[in-house]
């Protein structure tokens, strides 16, 4: 087993302190630092302002854990889907949407998810393992330079909405912001950061405590406890009361307007007596609502809606005075849109799985 250190896993002060117990000069971390998360280097050979005998050294010493693209897929709407390996055999998905107000980087924070939402083929697969710090920039500096090349635009938005459940993630996800908005990094602002969770509690009151600057989501789907529980395990463990004192600490410790993501099935969860409770619900803390078309996946189990009736449930909310997006569907044709990451290549790599093991 490699004893080597994972460099991108350091802070500056922690690099500077390793630099100095092998031997080197800790001026040098800033220089390495730059590399890493400016000139986004996948190894220390391209850091060429270095001595060589500096170079083999970090060779000898740390190991960089920089993911690759596999695969991509460019949408009729013009959206990307990117899947990137990060272990042999082993993906995770970026997709790039952009719109004409936004251009915004849709990233992973896990390989596979452990919840399992009926709704989700994210949730078709088992969870194997987070992601790095490193390997969540990666996903957004790849996606940032696509966005420049392509569209000519840069990127206004990230959201962490893909693959796994970010709170599950925590330390590294964290990290990952800390990168995308630090001056030594990405410089990003945190309010362009939108980090979206299940439900658990606990950890949403954690950042609250944390103080964290950037937004917070709620997949929430459904108002009521038993039809929630029906679709999201999660909601055995994280009720919505629990949910709501967690939301309400949350926006108390951080004033932070709460964003409540509803995808929206057909007769499940679209007639107004589901937009009554929704409206009941968020009243808990100062929010907006997304309304979410449902994008089907192989198993079949739950429909898109109506155009009729998710306008009918939009209306409803909005003459209460709530702040409501209707968030339609981009990517469909790639499988890029809400709810479909590794609904393809999923099937795809879990057959390699097979053959291989």
């Amino acid at each position: 087993m490699s004893t080597k250190i994972n460099i991108r896993n350091l802070s500056l002060a922690e690099l500077k302190t390793s630099l100095q117990e092998v031997g080197e000069k800790a001026f040098r971390g800033k220089q390495i630092y730059e590399w890493l998360w400016q000139k986004d280097a996948s190894s220390f050979e391209d850091m060429t302002n270095l001595s060589k005998s500096l170079r083999e050294k970090l060779e000898e010493t740390y190991y960089i854990d920089h993911i690759t693209l596999k695969d991509q897929q460019i949408s009729l709407d013009k959206t990307i889907k990117c899947a990137f390996e990060v272990d042999k055999n082993q993906i995770v998905e970026g997709v790039l949407i952009p719109t004409p107000k936004r251009t915004t980087a849709c990233i992973s924070s896990q390989i596979g998810c452990s919840l399992a939402c009926e709704f989700c083929a994210t949730g078709k697969l088992k969870l194997m393992r987070n992601l790095s710090a490193g390997e969540i920039v990666d996903q957004v500096v790849y996606l940032r330079d696509e966005a420049k090349t392509r569209y000519d635009k840069s990127l206004s938005n990230i959201v962490y909405m893909g693959m796994g459940e970010p709170l599950l993630n925590y330390k590294n996800m964290l990290r990952s912001i800390e990168l995308i908005t630090s001056e030594e990094g990405l410089g990003m602002s945190p309010k362009r950061i939108t980090v979206s969770t299940a439900g658990i509690a606990k950890m949403i009151k954690k950042l609250g405590d944390d103080e964290v600057k950037f937004n917070l989501a709620l997949s929430l789907h459904a108002a009521n406890d038993k039809k929630r529980s029906q679709i999201m395990e999660i909601n055995d463990s994280n009720n919505l009361e629990e949910l709501r004192e967690a939301l309400q600490y949350f926006h108390e410790k951080t004033g932070t307007r709460i964003t409540f993501e509803y995808i929206i099935f057909k007769d499940f969860n679209d007639s107004l007596e589901d937009a009554q409770e929704l409206a009941q619900f968020a009243k808990c803390v100062p929010c907006k609502i997304n309304i979410i078309e449902y994008n089907p996946i192989d198993d079949g189990i739950f429909q898109k809606t109506t155009k009729e009736r998710t306008d009918a449930f939009a209306k409803y909310l909005e003459d209460r005075n709530m702040i409501v997006h209707v968030r339609r569907s981009r990517g469909k044709d790639i499988d890029a849109a809400c709810g479909q990451l590794v609904n393809k290549n999923g099937a795809i790599l879990k057959e390699e799985r097979k053959m291989k093991g």
